[in-house]
């Protein structure tokens, strides 16, 4: 398996004593210039990878902040082209691993060796297909594996000790742990199973855990991070630039208060 920037960044992370904070944006939301400024700020925080997710009318299971960014962003007229050019555009100047959380709908669509060729080249270096079970995805895994990619495969909190196996045997770059059931969102606590859940992951693979879902604030990342080998922040970062969007703020201001706030959530990871 050849080398892939994922793998290093999270390696050096985590060598650092450090765990992994890996924010979530939604692409071209509200604009590509605002996706672009955050994956930079990101980068100079220090966060060791950020994922990207793809407008989709219908996807799975986006809460309704993530979901009215998809569909704001369809509506304003995002088009895939336009992203990979813009990551080719911004990739050399980034350090941060790039992650595809994509629709299989939108993969098959393109054809799932063109997607991942074009993926690659562009500058991502791993893909997550959320609505692809690990039973179904081992021609997913051999087509990324094949053009460098990483497919990053998800843990839910009711899959069954098989299930975590298959997984875990299947997995590279890191495993997505779902935090809590249910859809993504903010929630007020850190759900009391998860160490139950890490731990039982822990007896079946050696691949990193990072953990999505629910996590909205530094102290909620701290106490992920005390099991796991990193946070996934989504809803709580998508409604910040919303907030912002609806105040009317800049581009460049958008950039600042969404960069400050996960600035202060990377606190959380010593």
């Amino acid at each position: 398996m050849q080398e892939n920037r994922l793998d290093k960044n999270i390696l050096q992370t985590l060598d650092a004593k450090r765990k992994c904070l890996m924010p979530y944006v939604t692409a071209a939301y509200p604009n590509l210039d605002v996706t672009v400024g955050l994956l930079d700020r990101f980068d100079r925080i220090g966060c060791p990878a950020v994922e990207i997710g793809f407008p989709f009318s219908d996807s799975i299971a986006d809460g309704p902040v993530v979901q009215d960014s998809f569909n704001r962003a369809l509506d304003a007229g995002f088009k895939i082209d336009a992203l990979f050019d813009r990551i080719a555009d911004i990739r050399p100047k980034l350090s941060t691993a790039l992650i595809a959380m994509v629709s299989m709908s939108i993969v098959r669509r393109l054809g799932i060796d063109h997607f991942m060729k074009r993926a690659s080249e562009c500058g991502f270096d791993a893909v997550i297909v959320p609505d692809v079970p690990v039973d179904e995805s081992e021609s997913l895994d051999q087509t990324s594996t094949a053009h460098g990619l990483r497919c990053i495969l998800m843990c839910a909190p009711t899959s069954s000790a098989e299930r975590q196996a298959d997984i875990a045997k299947q997995a590279s770059g890191f495993i997505y742990v779902i935090a809590a059931k249910g859809i993504t969102g903010e929630r007020s606590a850190v759900d009391s199973q998860l160490p139950t859940m890490v731990g039982q992951l822990r007896n079946v693979t050696k691949t990193p855990l990072i953990a999505g879902f629910g996590i909205g604030s530094a102290d909620q990342v701290r106490d992920v991070c005390s099991v796991t080998d990193g946070a996934i922040v989504g809803s709580a970062i998508i409604r910040r630039i919303t907030e912002a969007v609806d105040q009317k703020l800049s581009d460049d201001k958008i950039v600042q208060s969404v960069g400050d706030y996960v600035e202060s959530l990377y606190a959380g990871t010593k």
